[in-house]
């Protein structure tokens, strides 16, 4: 373990369960990290039960067999486990297994079940299972992602602390899904014709998968909503674009961009906005990135002062916004477990845990 010159370093034994892209680039980072130790990996697929972490992930043998025997997972020494499984489509499994771990007595931090980075917004039905977990372990769990997550919660409620007055606040993902590997046909409606409905255009499902963070953020400044909406519009293709997974065809989906929207009175207020789309080719008049060609997270506050923030996640040695935002999703879950210490058991949003500031992050090397 490197040391931390002017600091102590605190040791906290991590179990990461998952190894899909998040996984694999989490436990890269935590062979080589001063203030966590990788304690087991938990996998899902037989042929990787008994492989060498190390190998796993593409790098040198560690010494340590990932395992899909959970229980026995569990039953090592460890503080908390960190919990990259499937989406909130699969929400008994994910509630499941982050139960399990729970009542094992880990803390565990997610970025499966988006909807829970706000719990409060939860419906008590879905949430009240882990927070049965939390009690009986006594343990926390806490959930984030990118967004949802901190692009959206953390971001905004940063820059809305500066401010004397806000009249709107808005948070956009504007990202190039060409090189997004994936089905989102049915869920997005990309590849299909405009006219057959998507999933998230149903108003309840994209304010669930998506708008939790809008309830976070009046909760955390003071106003009470009075409700939320949203806005879902698609951009047919004019011509035929290629990108690495396929062809979009004439009059077919090629962009969408929706809105979720907080209002107070007659006013949005507080808006989550989206602009996905299959290379930029698509859709030219929709709001694109100024500091990068694509992938960009942008917050923009009108008020006094008015504030514009734009964040770019790059991957280290490739340069892939995938790769890029991807570990900083995993990270931001994995550096908050050591505040999680200090909390009653629960489930747990941003706005329960002190600034995580990544400690051991920076350090001399051999």
């Amino acid at each position: 373990m490197l040391p931390l010159r002017g600091c102590k370093s605190v040791s906290h034994k991590v179990i990461v369960w998952g190894t899909g892209v998040v996984g694999k680039l989490v436990i890269r980072e935590l062979l080589d990290h001063p203030t966590f130790e990788l304690a087991g990996v938990i996998v899902h697929d037989p042929e990787k039960d008994g492989r060498d972490v190390g190998d796993l992930v593409g790098g040198e043998p560690v010494g340590l067999a990932a395992t899909t025997d959970v229980d026995a997972a569990l039953a090592v020494d460890a503080d908390a486990v960190a919990y990259f499984g499937p989406t909130a489509a699969y929400a008994d499994v994910n509630i499941a297994n982050m139960s399990k771990a729970l009542r094992a007595g880990k803390h565990v931090v997610s970025t499966a079940m988006t909807p829970f980075v706000y719990p409060k917004a939860c419906i008590p039905a879905l949430i009240e299972p882990l927070e049965q977990a939390c009690r009986d372990g006594g343990k926390s769990c806490f959930t984030t992602g990118i967004d949802p997550g901190f692009a959206n919660d953390l971001f905004p409620m940063t820059l809305l602390g500066l401010c004397g007055r806000v009249d709107s606040v808005r948070v956009q993902e504007l990202l190039d899904y060409a090189t997004y590997a994936g089905d989102y046909s049915s869920t997005m409606g990309f590849g299909v014709p405009v006219d057959k409905k998507a999933i998230l255009e149903v108003p309840e499902i994209l304010v669930f998968a998506w708008g939790h963070t809008i309830p976070m953020i009046a909760d955390a400044v003071g106003v009470e909503l009075d409700r939320i909406d949203t806005v879902y519009e698609k951009w047919p293709a004019t011509e035929p674009i290629v990108y690495p997974f396929g062809v979009i065809e004439p009059g077919q989906c090629a962009a969408v961009r929706f809105e979720i929207r907080g209002w107070v009175g007659d006013e949005a207020k507080i808006i989550i906005e989206h602009v996905n789309r299959i290379t930029n080719a698509a859709a030219p008049h929709w709001p694109t990135a100024t500091s990068v060609e694509n992938d960009a997270y942008r917050v923009e506050i009108k008020g006094s002062p008015n504030i514009t923030q734009e964040t770019v996640f790059r991957g280290e040695l490739d340069g892939d916004p995938i790769t890029g935002g991807c570990l900083a999703t995993g990270m931001r879950a994995v550096n908050a477990i050591p505040a999680l210490d200090d909390l009653a058991p629960g489930v747990v949003s941003a706005l329960d845990i002190p600034l995580v500031a990544g400690r051991g992050t920076i350090r001399q090397h051999k």
